[in-house]
């Protein structure tokens, strides 16, 4: 019973569209740029963390748009192109496998979000992010929980950043095929797994994650051991 209701919630979310709810709100309040921002790749094991931040017009609107998600990859690069002429400002901040490493994924994930707003070239007025936890810290945030299907400004930031590190990761399956990045774009999964036993980290995997533990190659993890993403 509970997999049949989690299947219809699913469902459900894909077909309501996000809602500019939250926006018109701001709007209404002399908010006039309004920056939606989402995540892609903090549980990946290789590649960079991405940020998307976008700020939509007030008087176009564009269909199709969910959380990134709840559509297919050919879905997100049907409406990439679309989505980026569609908004007054977008950026993708990106912050590397070796940052991540370094800073550990809470300040990595920081930086992103400084850089991704720093990209768009305007002051926000408000910004609205998905999640229960502030990685912006600019004042003015509103945290949305399951921001990512329910508010329109973040579920386009999440299709353009999520879009912009796939292709980013399918190009580097060129220099990597072993790991098949193409397919699962850094993330964990079986045969992703088999080709680190078999191989071992590619020059762009997180060293510092929990992965590296357990691979035959006496490689030690790297610091900062990460445990907890919100700390």
């Amino acid at each position: 019973m509970t997999g049949t209701v989690h299947g219809v919630a699913a469902r459900l979310l894909k077909t309501t569209p996000p809602s500019l709810a939250y926006e018109k709100a701001l709007w209404a309040n002399g908010a006039n740029v309004v920056v939606g921002i989402d995540e892609v790749g903090r549980g990946a094991w290789a590649g960079p963390l991405a940020v998307g931040a976008c700020v939509l017009p007030q008087d176009r609107r564009v269909n199709g748009v969910r959380d990134s998600k709840m559509l297919t990859e050919r879905e997100r690069e049907r409406l990439f192109d679309r989505l980026a002429d569609w908004c007054v400002a977008w950026s993708v901040g990106m912050v590397s496998h070796d940052e991540c490493d370094a800073m550990g994924m809470s300040a990595a994930q920081k930086l992103a979000a400084r850089r991704a707003i720093a990209g768009l070239g305007m002051t926000p007025d408000h910004v609205l992010i998905d999640g229960n936890w502030d990685f912006v810290e600019t004042g003015n945030v509103t945290k949305l929980i399951k921001g990512d299907a329910l508010c329109l400004s973040i579920s386009t930031a999440s299709v353009l950043a999520k879009v912009t590190r796939d292709r980013l990761m399918r190009a580097e399956d060129e220099h990597f095929p072993a790991y098949n990045f193409a397919e699962n774009k850094g993330y964990p999964c079986p045969r992703h797994k088999m080709a680190l036993h078999s191989w071992g980290p590619s020059s762009i995997h997180r060293r510092s994650w929990v992965f590296m533990d357990s691979l035959p190659w006496g490689i030690a993890r790297t610091a900062p051991m990460q445990q907890n993403l919100f700390v």
